[in-house]
């Protein structure tokens, strides 16, 4: 199969699994350039930093950044702490990038959220170059943000709604993504696992701390119990 076959399967077999990712892109995306627009930022702001930050949580965060007084450390430790969750997803992808040579480089910068659900657990076709397959995930939902937000920034001055409550959107991406990976899996032990220590987090460190003490405790257990769940197949680790 020469190189140009090879990278259209993997394009092929990789948008399908991007499509749910491009309604919310698109739909979060244009908020964020509508957002950025009525801040009173031209929208090449808010597509140079979709396509250069490519973290939509912090983008939104950036703009009172840079509305705000200049807190370079202030700035950098929210940075740190809204996406210190990525620490845990390179940990992860460790093993799964290997051998994707240079393409690894992008791999890094684009790994969000979706990225990281889709890749994870994908189901790649025989035949279908995994390196390419995941590029192209990973691509895909990235023209996605960067399509939004350049529409709303260009569009923004011209819509007028009420933004409230569209982070929602996320949420319900999340819980569909869990739900469609709870199906593939014949135990669900990381699944509990992770619900369990982040509603024990909730309660003890509260609604605006959790985040991070979670994520430490489900790695850790993950970690000690690695060995068991390679086993039955569920860590993902291999």
């Amino acid at each position: 199969m020469t190189k140009k076959k090879v990278v259209y399967s993997a394009f092929r077999a990789a948008l399908p699994s991007t499509i749910p990712i491009l309604a919310s892109f698109l739909f979060l995306g244009i908020a964020y350039g509508i957002f950025m627009n009525v801040s009173g930022f031209h929208a090449l702001y808010a597509i140079a930093m979709s396509l250069l930050i490519f973290a939509g949580s912090m983008e939104f965060v950036a703009v009172n950044l840079l509305l705000g007084a200049f807190n370079p450390l202030g700035a950098l430790f929210l940075t740190v702490m809204v996406n210190a969750r990525h620490l845990f997803y390179g940990i992860s992808m460790l093993e799964k990038y290997k051998g994707t040579g240079l393409k690894k480089f992008y791999l890094i910068f684009g790994l969000c959220d979706e990225t990281f659900s889709i890749n994870y657990a994908a189901d790649i076709p025989r035949g279908v170059d995994k390196g390419w397959y995941m590029f192209f995930v990973t691509l895909l939902n990235h023209v996605y943000w960067v399509l939004g937000a350049a529409i709303g920034g260009l569009f923004g001055s011209l819509v007028q709604f009420n933004m409230e409550g569209l982070e929602f959107v996320m949420t319900a991406l999340f819980v569909v993504i869990f739900i469609e990976q709870w199906k593939k899996e014949s135990r669900h032990h990381s699944a509990l696992l992770g619900l369990g220590m982040t509603l024990l987090c909730l309660l003890v460190f509260g609604s605006r701390n959790f985040i991070l003490p979670s994520m430490i405790g489900i790695l850790c257990i993950l970690t000690l119990m690695r060995k068991q769940l390679e086993a039955t197949g569920e860590a993902g680790w291999k």
